[in-house]
């Protein structure tokens, strides 16, 4: 059984990093896996900063958006409802340190795994780390904040 894909529950997300519907984007797919989120993503060479390396923008920008779409599980799985289900909720980064530990190869699968420290209302403060090959590259602490919460009309309006 395949895992569900958190971003597969954002109808109209044209986000850069995580929007099912930008076809230029980086497409990335979250899902748990346990009490983790994790999503495994595989560059191209126009993502690479040195040669060889991956740009530390998109990293963060994967670290990012990997944290967004579980902040936003998260608020559903607390609540106990399904993903997609109304009122849909959507989240945007309040705050991002992102510790870049060794350099991260650009031709080897990245593994993002992201844990929920805390919800406490509209916020959800998560850690995430960046892994290649068994190896953390990248940790970063992350605080997403519910930027919408309504009808999927007006979901566009954060996409």
């Amino acid at each position: 059984m395949s895992p569900t894909i958190f971003q597969d529950h954002m109808p109209g997300n044209l986000c850069f990093g995580c929007g099912s519907q930008n076809h230029d984007g980086l497409q990335i797919h979250s899902f748990w896996q346990g009490d983790e989120a994790v999503c495994e993503w595989s560059s191209q060479p126009r993502y690479q900063g040195w040669k060889g390396l991956l740009n530390g923008g998109i990293l963060a920008t994967l670290i990012d958006c990997h944290c967004m779409g579980t902040a936003m599980a998260a608020a559903y799985r607390s609540e106990g409802r399904e993903l997609g289900s109304e009122p849909y909720y959507r989240y945007a980064t309040a705050h991002i340190a992102v510790d870049y530990l060794k350099p991260t190869p650009n031709d080897r699968p990245i593994i993002l795994r992201a844990q929920v420290l805390e919800i406490s209302g509209r916020k959800v403060r998560l850690t995430c780390q960046a892994i290649v090959d068994g190896v953390q590259t990248a940790k970063a602490e992350v605080l997403g904040v519910r930027v919408f919460e309504g009808q999927p009309s007006g979901v566009g309006a954060f996409g």
